[in-house]
């Protein structure tokens, strides 16, 4: 039985209500597929050892820039922000590492933390720098900037920062730093477009410099926000551009939120698969901008359209196919536990209907130039109901048949709120 703060005996009480019932959706489902010869238990097996980090920051009720509303039971520190990431892995079985924001997450004792970490069966994910805001007791400010700043004792501050997230790193096991800058422009003529691309490459060079040999760079884009006119790395070319210009270690972290309206992402996703600079991504979904929605709530077929590029990369063995998974979501309205919980069901299912996509006849409609069947055959595994092989998946690693009413039966949120103090305050704020 998995390692958890949820009672093992309340997951294996809860299942046994709905193993009958699952046990017979999976074979009528694994009928349905062996008539298009597919294998149920192998796309079973896949799913099983699939996983997708969960964001440290993301067990917190979100916010926007004009309020927050605080829930009960939020986590007061990195210790609690775990035992809620192990109620999550505990009954989804999906999300067994945990990515760290430093410096949110920093704590005197890292080899403590690690420990904490090991004994709730979780461990730890690409680290993440913040020089987007400013934090308490750091000497210089990065309203205008970080990485690309002007002040060149900015810049400084912000190289360090990234090291020091790295030495971090390097204690808890981790093996890949995400850099995410908010520098940029509200104006035309406010920023130099080119000096500040130049001075932001050089203080990445002194980042990449100190990356262990086994670790890698993470870029991450995005279009606007803080910045409204321009945005140093703004888009995926520019961040291409300079993935290449860092050399091998670098690449190109995709967050699906961080893009223009209409972009074709999966596309995107192609070209950095080709050209062997895809990091990995931010999962979370959007209707507007970068809304950080949870994953798959508003356009599943567009998660799957990018898993269908994965799994087309993963099958044929793409070079230096290496991608790393993360959900990175705000949760204003939700529960964070089940916010986070779902998305990592619905991350997972997009990646089982795009295991279930006949390629050899997909790529015969593709040279074929059928514009009809090319596209219906992508839309009979998308519309496939894989929940019963996710399911039996959960259930087979230790977790829950039924997560959400697994979570809710075991009062968690209601025994941590008695425990820890209710946050006060409805300020902006992102997190």
């Amino acid at each position: 039985m998995a390692r958890g703060p949820i009672d093992a005996s309340l997951i294996a009480e809860q299942n046994r209500r709905q193993e009958k019932a699952l046990t017979s959706d999976y074979e009528a489902l694994g009928e349905q597929l062996a008539r298009r010869k597919i294998d149920i238990d192998k796309i079973a097996k896949a799913v099983a050892n699939f996983a997708v980090a969960v964001p440290s920051w993301g067990v917190g009720t979100g916010g926007t820039r004009f309020a927050r509303f605080p829930g009960p039971g939020e986590p007061r520190n990195i210790l609690d922000k775990l035992e809620d990431c192990a109620v999550i892995n505990q009954l989804g079985r999906a999300t067994p590492t945990v990515s760290l924001h430093i410096p949110w997450d920093k704590v005197k004792d890292f080899n403590a933390l690690k420990q904490k970490a090991e004994k709730l069966g979780l461990g730890f994910d690409a680290m993440n720098s913040n020089t987007f805001q400013d934090s308490p007791g750091q000497k210089r400010s990065y309203k205008f900037g970080s990485l690309s700043h002007t002040d060149k004792a900015v810049r400084d501050q912000a190289i360090a920062h990234n090291i020091e997230c790295i030495e971090i790193g390097e204690k808890l096991g981790s093996k890949a730093l995400t850099v995410w800058i908010g520098d940029g422009a509200n104006f035309p003529g406010q920023s130099n477009f080119t000096k500040a691309f130049e001075r932001y490459l050089d203080s990445m060079k002194a980042v990449v410099k100190r990356l262990p040999a086994d670790w890698r760079v993470f870029i991450e884009h995005k279009l606007y926000e803080p910045a409204f006119y321009s945005t140093v790395i703004q888009d995926w070319g520019t961040n291409y551009l300079a993935a290449q210009e860092l050399g091998p270690k670098a690449f190109c972290l995709v967050d699906l939120g961080h893009h223009a309206p209409s972009v074709n992402i999966e596309m995107i996703v192609a070209r950095l698969i080709q050209f062997r600079k895809l990091a990995g991504f931010h999962f979370n979904d959007s209707k507007y901008g970068d809304d950080d929605l949870d994953s798959g709530s508003i356009n599943p077929f567009q998660l799957f359209l990018v898993f269908n590029e994965l799994v087309d990369a993963a099958e044929r063995k793409a070079r230096g196919f290496k991608p790393a998974y993360m959900i990175d979501q705000s949760h204003n309205v939700t529960d964070p536990i089940e916010s986070l919980i779902t998305s990592a069901i619905e991350i997972v299912r997009a990646y089982a209907q795009a295991l279930l996509v006949d390629r050899a006849a997909l790529a015969a409609y593709q040279e074929k130039n059928d514009a009809l069947m090319a596209p219906q055959t992508l839309k009979r595994a998308f519309t496939t109901d894989v929940g019963p092989i996710l399911a039996k998946a959960r259930a087979d690693n230790g977790g829950a048949i039924d997560p959400i009413a697994t979570y809710r039966a075991s009062r968690y949120r209601s025994k941590i709120a008695a425990e820890r103090p209710a946050k006060t305050g409805g300020g902006g704020g992102i997190v």
